[in-house]
C-alpha cells in the first residue's frame, strides 16, 4: 500500500462540496491505463528521435528518457537542445490507432453529473485530446482543453503553468478539484489550494513520487468513483 493510501485511510473522505471547476488529466485518467495508448506514443517518440537525430533505437530510447527526466517532457528537451518544431513532433507521435479505447457509460454519466465547469488539462495537444474524447464519447462533456500549446510547451508539473491556467480561465483554486494519474502533477495544484484526486492505476509512469500531503483522495477506477458521486 502506498504512503498516500495509508495516509488517507486514516482520515475521513475529503469533502468536494463547493467545487465549481473540475480539472481532468487526459491519458490514463479518462480511460484505463490498460488501454496502453501511451506505449504506442512512446514507440513513436523513439522512432522520431532516431530519425531526426540519426541515432539507433537504443540511443534514441536513452535520449528520450533523459529528456523526460531533465526537461519534464521529451518534447521540451528536443525543443531546447535540438530546435525541434513542436507541431511536427506532436503530429507524428499522436498519429496512432485508438481502437483500444471505448466508451464507459459510468464515466460519461458521472462527469455530466458533476456540478460546475469541466476542463481537460493535458501535456498532450488539443487535436489529439479531441480524438481521444471522441472515442470515449466525451467530446461534449468538457468546455475547454488546456493543452501543451496553451502552456507554451512548459509541461505539468511546472507550477507556473497551473497559476497561468487559473488566471486565463478565471478558476478559483480553492473551488477547484484536479483528477490525475501522475501523483507529482498534483503537487502544484494542492499548493494553490485545489482538492486533489490521484488515480492509482498501477501504470509504470504513474509511480508515486509526491508528498502524500498533496493527495486528498486516492482512487483506482474513475468510473467507480464517479458512480459513487452520482448516488450522493
Amino acid at each position: 500500500m502506498s504512503d498516500a493510501k495509508t495516509a488517507r485511510g486514516a482520515k475521513d473522505r475529503p469533502d468536494f462540496r463547493g467545487v465549481e471547476t473540475w480539472l481532468f488529466d487526459l491519458d490514463n485518467t479518462l480511460y484505463p491505463a490498460s488501454a496502453n495508448l501511451f506505449s504506442l506514443i512512446d514507440k513513436k517518440m523513439g522512432a522520431f528521435i532516431a530519425r531526426e537525430l540519426g541515432v539507433d533505437a537504443v540511443e534514441a530510447r536513452r535520449i528520450q528518457k533523459d529528456f523526460f527526466h531533465r526537461h519534464g517532457t521529451t518534447l521540451r528537451g528536443l525543443m531546447d537542445e535540438h530546435g525541434v518544431d513542436p507541431h511536427h513532433f506532436l503530429d507524428f507521435v499522436h498519429d496512432i490507432e485508438m481502437t483500444a479505447l471505448s466508451e464507459d457509460p459510468r464515466v460519461a454519466r458521472g462527469i455530466e453529473a458533476l456540478p460546475g465547469r469541466k476542463l481537460v488539462f493535458t501535456n498532450g495537444d488539443e487535436s489529439y485530446a479531441r480524438r481521444v474524447l471522441e472515442r470515449l464519447g466525451l467530446h461534449d462533456h468538457f468546455e475547454h482543453v488546456h493543452d501543451i500549446h496553451a502552456m507554451n510547451y512548459r509541461p505539468k508539473p511546472d507550477p507556473a503553468v497551473y497559476a497561468d491556467l487559473c488566471d486565463r480561465l478565471s478558476i478559483e483554486p480553492r473551488r477547484a478539484a484536479f483528477v490525475e494519474d501522475m501523483a507529482r502533477n498534483l503537487v502544484p495544484a494542492k499548493a494553490l489550494g485545489m482538492r486533489t484526486i490521484w488515480i492509482d492505476n498501477g501504470s509504470e509512469s504513474a509511480g508515486y513520487d509526491a508528498d502524500p500531503g498533496a493527495i486528498d483522495l486516492v482512487i483506482e477506477d474513475l468510473g467507480d468513483w464517479l458512480s459513487e458521486w452520482e448516488t450522493k
